[in-house]
């Protein structure tokens, strides 16, 4: 972080941080599709019987016919960074999922803020809940950019200012924009990511398409990934049944 200096006009000008990334890490994982068939056929008494026994017939009938409870015997971490309107999203998914967030109330946020890069879909079409987006202008991306760092540069030497008169951290991080990066653990069980992923992807094929926002689209996509990695029995039936969460 750059040092405070005096500008024109009497604003202090600090240096920021404007990047377009969202990072997905996955801090430890303990699910299989292994534990997913072991947990199913505790049903029938026969979990230790079957051990080594192929699973993609069991798993596949589990995720047709929505039998969903197996496959919450597992469990994924995330270390995710993210502008905090991408979490504001993600924490709308409660059901199997447990969060921990950077707090503003015990530490400084630094000056870090996202901006849509060159290319990303810009302009809205249509109505809530039921449009679309189209690339913008050279012009529209130039006043978006600009725009966003006087505002976060604005932002955030007011937060600095109050903090420097002794306010409180929890007072004055009101003044931040939802721009602002933070970071957070997410843990959950397969059912609820898949549950997730449906929602946070755009499939066409899928047997309800959905229409997410594109930054937290790009954090789903990276959990996705450690889905098809950890469980791909899993992972290729619940593609084959319409990205549907059992």
């Amino acid at each position: 972080m750059g040092e405070p200096r005096q500008g024109d006009g009497g604003w202090t000008v600090t240096e920021v941080r404007l990047i377009s990334e969202i990072e997905v890490e996955l801090v430890r994982a303990m699910a299989s599709d292994e534990a997913v068939a072991e947990a199913a056929r505790v049903s029938t008494a026969k979990d230790r019987a079957a051990t080594g026994r192929p699973v993609q017939g069991l798993i596949g009938a589990l995720m047709r016919e929505r039998h969903g409870s197996p496959f919450e015997h597992g469990m994924f971490t995330f270390r995710v960074h993210a502008p905090i309107f991408v979490f504001r999203e993600w924490m709308r998914h409660r059901a199997g999922w447990s969060y921990n967030e950077q707090s503003g109330r015990y530490t400084e946020f630094e000056p870090v803020f996202y901006v849509p890069a060159p290319g990303r879909p810009l302009v809205q079409q249509g109505k809530a809940m039921d449009y679309d987006l189209r690339p913008g202008s050279d012009g529209q991306y130039v006043t978006a950019q600009m725009d966003l760092e006087d505002g976060c540069r604005e932002a955030y030497e007011r937060y600095r200012r109050m903090l420097g008169e002794g306010i409180a951290r929890e007072v004055a991080r009101m003044v931040l924009p939802v721009s602002t990066y933070s970071t957070m653990y997410a843990t959950c069980n397969p059912r609820s990511l898949m549950h997730f992923l449906s929602l946070r992807t755009r499939e066409d094929d899928a047997a309800y398409p959905s229409k997410p926002q594109v930054e937290i689209e790009w954090a789903a996509r990276q959990c996705e990934k450690v889905l098809e990695d950890s469980m791909p029995v899993t992972y290729a039936a619940w593609h084959a049944n319409g990205r549907v969460a059992p």
